[in-house]
C-alpha cells in the first residue's frame, strides 16, 4: 500500500495532526492585500493602473519640455508635485497588491509542503516503514548537473541534437572543453578531420560573448614586422599579419627609403564614425519636413544632448539627410574616443529616433542602418565625406634613394603612377581605388591589431599621388585615405595577441590624457605603412622586379604530397 496517499484518503486510524489542520485553516483564512477593498478587484486595479501610466506620461512630457526650454528639472509646479505624489501612491498600491500577494502565496506554499513532509514522516514512524527522502532542492535542476561527465556520451548528445552545440559553454562552464566537444561532434557529423586546425594554446574565455561563437579551434596567421617607420618624428615597428610572401619585405623596403629621407608626415583631416537609419513616412512632403528639421542649426544642440547620452565619449558632429521618395536616410556622424565606435554611434542614433518619435509620431523606423552610412561596402559617400579617420600622409624621397634603395628613377615612378593608379583605375571605374595595393597593408595591420577585417573595404580607399620636384631630381609621394576605421579598445583588440601588437605600436587601450589619441595615431600609422607599401611596390613594377621577386619569395619549394604521409 502506498502510505503517501493516506493524508487524502478515508483512513481513520491516523487522522491529520493538529499542525496540518492549522496550516489548512491558515491558508484558507490568510488575508490578501485586496480583501479590505470596498470596490471590485478588477475596477480598483484598473484605476490604479490607469493612474500610474497616465501620470508617468504626463511627467515625462513635462520633463521633455523642460529639457528643450533649458528649465531646471528640480523646479516643480503644483500640478507636477501632485503628479509625483499620485505616481508614488499608485506604485505603492501596485507593489503592495502584486508583491505581497505573491510573497504570501509563496510562503504559504512552502509551509504547506513542509507540514506535508512532516506528516508523511510521522506516518512512517508509526507503521515502521521507510520511504525515500524528499529532495531538498525544489527548483529547476542546474543544466551543468544534467550533463554527463563522460565526454563520449556528451558528444553523442550534441550530434543527436539533444544538447545544442551553441549552449555548451554555458552548460559546461568550461570554454575549452566546450570547444573540444563541439570540434569532435563536427568531425563526426561531417566525416572530415580537422587535425590541422589547432585547438590547444588559445584562451577561449577571452572570446566568449564578444568575438566568436561556437569555436572549434583557431587559425594561425604569421605576423611579420616592417620598419622602423619614421612618422612625424617618431619611429614605429609595424606588425603585419599576412600569408602573402614579399608583402612585409616590400613594406619594409619602403620604410627604409622613407627613413633615409627624413621620414614621413601625416595629418588627420577628420575623425567621425557614421550611422544612417532609414525612416519612412506616408508622403514625401512629410519626409522633407523631418529633413529640414534635422538640418536646421537651431535644433542641433537639442539633438546633440539626446545623442550624447549614449556614452561619455560620443559627441554628435553633424547630420546629413538624403530623400528617396517618402523615405528619409539620416547620416549621423560623431566622435567615438579610442573605440572604433559602431555600437556607440548606433546607441546614440536610437536615442535620437526615440526622441523624434514624439514630434513625428507618423515616422516609421525601417532600420537602424539604411546603408547610407556606409559600412563594409564600397560607397562614394565614404570616399567624398569620409568615415572614421580621414588621413593624408606624405614624404619626399630623394633621387639618390630612389636609384640606390628602390632601384628605379623618379620619371619612371611618376609616369607609372599616372598611367596605372590614376588613369588605369579611372578606366576601370574604380571607386576610391586609385592606388597600387593599399588593401594589402591595411588588411595585414588590421588583422594583427584586432580591427574588423571586413572594414578593409572602405578603409583601403586611397589615392596615391607622385610628383617630381626640385627640378625633377626628387619625388614627392602622398596617400590620401578618407575612411580608415580603427579603434584601440573593444572587439578583437582585447585578445592577447592583438593586444600585444597594439602595445608594440604604443597605442594599446584607451588614452587617459587625451581620449581618442591612440586610435588617431593608429590610423596615422596605417596610412604611413600604406605610403611605404605603395612606394616599394610601384618601384618594383617600374624596375620590372615584381614577377621575379614573387617567384623567389612567394613560391614554396616544399613537396606538399609528402606532408602528412
Amino acid at each position: 500500500m502506498d502510505i503517501r496517499r493516506r493524508p487524502t484518503g478515508h483512513s481513520t486510524k491516523h487522522p491529520p495532526s493538529p499542525s496540518t489542520s492549522a496550516v489548512v485553516d491558515h491558508q484558507s483564512s490568510s488575508p490578501k492585500a485586496s480583501d479590505a477593498l470596498p470596490l471590485p478587484l478588477y475596477l480598483t486595479n484598473g484605476i490604479f493602473f490607469t493612474l500610474f501610466f497616465s501620470v508617468a506620461y504626463f511627467l515625462l512630457h513635462r520633463w521633455r519640455d523642460k529639457i528643450r526650454n533649458s528649465t531646471p528639472l528640480h523646479i516643480l509646479t503644483l500640478s507636477e508635485l501632485a503628479g509625483i505624489l499620485c505616481l508614488i501612491a499608485s506604485f505603492i498600491y501596485l507593489l503592495g497588491f502584486f508583491g505581497i500577494d505573491f510573497v504570501q502565496s509563496f510562503i504559504s506554499r512552502s509551509e504547506s509542503e513542509e507540514e506535508h513532509q512532516r506528516f508523511i514522516l510521522h506516518e512512517d514512524r508509526n507503521i515502521h516503514c521507510s520511504l525515500p527522502p524528499k529532495p531538498s532542492v525544489v527548483s529547476k535542476p542546474n543544466p551543468v548537473v544534467e550533463l554527463p561527465q563522460d565526454d563520449e556520451e556528451l558528444v553523442a548528445r550534441v550530434i543527436s541534437g539533444e544538447v545544442p552545440s551553441y549552449s555548451l559553454e554555458s552548460r559546461l562552464g568550461d570554454c575549452f572543453k566546450a570547444a573540444k566537444i563541439r570540434r569532435e561532434a563536427v568531425q563526426r557529423i561531417t566525416g572530415r578531420v580537422i587535425d590541422g586546425l589547432p585547438l590547444e594554446g588559445f584562451d577561449y574565455e577571452s572570446i566568449l560573448g564578444q568575438c566568436c561563437e561556437m569555436p572549434v579551434g583557431f587559425v594561425q596567421i604569421p605576423v611579420g614586422i616592417a620598419g622602423p617607420l619614421l612618422l612625424n618624428g617618431c619611429e614605429y615597428t609595424v606588425p603585419m599579419a599576412t600569408t602573402e610572401g614579399c608583402l612585409v619585405a616590400s613594406t619594409n623596403r619602403g620604410c627604409k627609403a622613407i627613413y633615409a629621407c627624413g621620414g614621413a608626415t601625416c595629418v588627420l583631416l577628420r575623425d567621425g564614425m557614421t550611422r544612417a537609419p532609414v525612416v519612412r513616412f506616408s508622403t514625401a512632403k512629410r519626409a522633407t519636413e523631418l529633413k529640414f528639421f534635422l538640418e536646421d542649426p537651431i535644433n542641433f544642440d537639442t539633438l546633440s544632448v539626446v545623442f550624447n547620452k549614449s556614452s561619455r565619449f560620443a559627441r554628435l558632429q553633424s547630420i546629413k539627410c538624403a530623400v528617396a521618395g517618402k523615405n528619409l536616410y539620416i547620416r549621423f556622424s560623431c566622435s567615438t574616443g579610442d573605440a572604433m565606435g559602431m555600437n556607440m554611434v548606433s546607441k546614440g542614433v536610437q536615442n535620437v529616433l526615440d526622441f523624434l518619435q514624439n514630434d513625428f509620431p507618423d515616422m516609421d523606423i525601417i532600420g537602424i542602418s539604411g546603408n547610407y552610412c556606409s559600412d563594409k561596402k564600397p560607397a562614394a559617400i565614404n570616399w567624398i565625406e569620409g568615415r572614421g579617420k580621414s588621413v593624408v600622409c606624405e614624404a619626399i624621397i630623394t633621387g639618390d634613394v630612389v636609384s640606390k634603395v628602390l632601384k628605379t628613377t623618379v620619371p619612371s615612378l611618376v609616369e607609372l603612377n599616372m598611367l596605372k593608379n590614376l588613369t588605369g583605375s579611372a578606366v576601370a571605374g574604380s571607386l576610391g581605388g586609385f592606388n597600387a595595393h593599399a588593401a594589402n597593408i591595411v588588411s595585414a595591420v588590421f588583422i594583427a591589431t584586432g580591427q574588423d577585417p571586413a572594414q578593409n573595404i572602405e578603409s583601403s580607399q586611397c589615392i596615391t599621388m607622385m610628383e617630381a620636384i626640385n627640378d625633377g631630381r626628387d619625388l614627392h609621394i602622398s596617400v590620401t585615405m578618407p575612411s580608415i576605421e580603427v579603434g584601440t579598445v573593444g572587439g578583437g583588440t582585447q585578445l592577447a595577441s592583438q593586444s600585444a601588437c597594439l602595445n608594440l605600436l604604443g597605442v594599446k587601450g584607451a588614452s587617459r590624457e587625451s581620449p581618442g589619441s591612440n586610435a588617431r595615431l593608429l590610423a596615422s600609422i596605417v596610412a604611413g605603412s600604406v605610403l611605404a607599401g605603395e612606394l616599394s611596390l610601384m618601384s618594383a613594377i617600374s624596375a620590372g622586379q615584381l614577377v621575379k621577386s614573387h617567384m623567389k619569395y612567394n613560391r614554396s619549394s616544399r613537396d606538399i604530397t609528402k606532408i602528412g604521409s
